[in-house]
């Protein structure tokens, strides 16, 4: 019996890659437009953690502002998780159709507007609805902000590429962890300072990309579409017809990026977005000693991400994964039995190094598997639906 290539094509097996150019060679090959939109692409993503972080590691202030248990406050993750498909969906139909500039920084101007204003509500159900609404925006930035810093690189780059620009989420969590240990206590405005900063950073991120111009790919597909002489009537329907045919052909490939994203959604916000309350309420853990928990802990990720990145160019992407997801679960022991926070501190590292190592393939992963017209739709609702199902997860770990 013939195994259907479906089955067959998800079998680790390496990428071979013998006609590359040498990494050092394609890096000082990258122009200063290819690193200031790598940049801005990795920056917007590091924003996103930023923004959604700031509930993670408010949680016990959020309690003692609204007087709700941690079950309760943990709902705003859960709002924000489960709108973001929207918000992918939107964004990234309009960035594959316009360009991946535009839309890139009025996604982050809204998000920063709407991070603003959370750290200016008074009652509980008010900051429900800042997230719920938050969870649109920010569903967008991730297929953008990945097109945005890797579909103008060489390919040779775009593994290492890939997992850099997955670790900006780490880096941005650790940012998070930064302001929450040194600017929260040491201000009057407590929690709400926390908001209010990342709303600054995202504001930031969109006047950088703002200065940068289009993407060059983009370009060289609009061009193609002016020289066909298409009108925008015309460009919607062959956008629509395109997206038809890609779902009738690709049906398979769509459920397979959704169930992936689902697995891998759970898996990082399993592991993250309740981490330091799970120090402070299970392993009596001070709020200042969890944060430096989840600091090392984000270190490891950074650190997972560029390697896996790298080591996927030469071993395939699949055979990665697998890899690293065994070394999450050699290491899950150390991650929940010690009661230390040495020990805590070095389970932190291991396997957020596991979960963010497998995690740093699945930009440059959806973006291969992706069809061409459709590299910041696809990845992006993929990622986002997969988020959308696994969005309950922080109410499970609190239920």
């Amino acid at each position: 019996m013939t195994v259907p290539y479906f089955i067959s094509s998800l079998k680790p097996r390496r990428e071979m890659r013998t006609d590359g150019r040498p990494l050092l060679e394609c890096i000082l090959g990258l122009t200063f437009i290819q690193w200031a939109q790598f940049f801005s692409g990795w920056f917007a993503w590091i924003c996103d953690a930023i923004d959604f972080f700031t509930v993670s590691l408010s949680v016990t202030n959020l309690q003692i502002q609204f007087g709700k248990p941690a079950h309760d406050i943990t709902t705003a993750i859960t709002l924000t998780l489960l709108f973001r498909s929207l918000g992918a969906v939107v964004f990234g139909v309009v960035s594959d159709r316009y360009g991946r500039k535009w839309p890139l920084v009025i996604n982050l101007i809204l998000c920063a507007i709407l991070q603003l204003g959370a750290g200016f509500v008074q009652t509980f159900h008010q900051f429900l609805a800042i997230r719920a609404l938050f969870g649109i925006t920010m569903g967008g930035i991730w297929g953008l902000a990945t097109a945005t810093a890797l579909e103008n690189l060489p390919v040779e780059l775009r593994g290492l590429a890939s997992g850099v620009v997955q670790e900006g989420y780490a880096v941005g969590y650790l940012i998070a962890a930064v302001i929450n240990l040194t600017l929260v206590p040491s201000v009057s405005a407590g929690w709400r300072s926390l908001f209010w900063t990342a709303s600054g950073i995202s504001l930031f991120a969109a006047v950088i990309r703002a200065l940068l111009p289009e993407s060059a790919v983009f370009l060289r597909a609009k061009e193609f579409e002016r020289e066909h002489g298409l009108t925008s009537t015309e460009k919607n329907k062959v956008f629509l017809k395109e997206t038809k045919r890609m779902l009738a052909k690709h049906w398979l490939l769509c459920i397979y990026a959704v169930v992936l994203m689902t697995g891998f959604n759970f898996l990082s916000h399993g592991s993250q977005d309740l981490y330091p309350t799970y120090l402070q309420t299970s392993k009596n853990i001070s709020n200042h000693n969890a944060t430096i928990a989840t600091i090392i802990g984000n270190c490891g990720a950074i650190a997972g991400g560029a390697i896996a990145g790298w080591v996927s160019q030469y071993i395939g992407r699949r055979l990665t994964v697998v890899i690293f997801v065994c070394f999450i679960g050699a290491f899950i022991p150390l991650w929940i039995l010690p009661s230390t926070f040495s020990s805590l501190s070095a389970g932190a590292f291991c396997m957020q190094f596991g979960v963010q190592g497998a995690w740093g393939i699945i930009p440059i992963h959806l973006a291969e598997l992706s069809p061409p017209a459709f590299r910041a739709t696809f990845p992006g609702v993929a990622y986002q639906l997969g988020n959308m199902v696994s969005s309950a997860s922080a109410q499970i770990e609190t239920g």
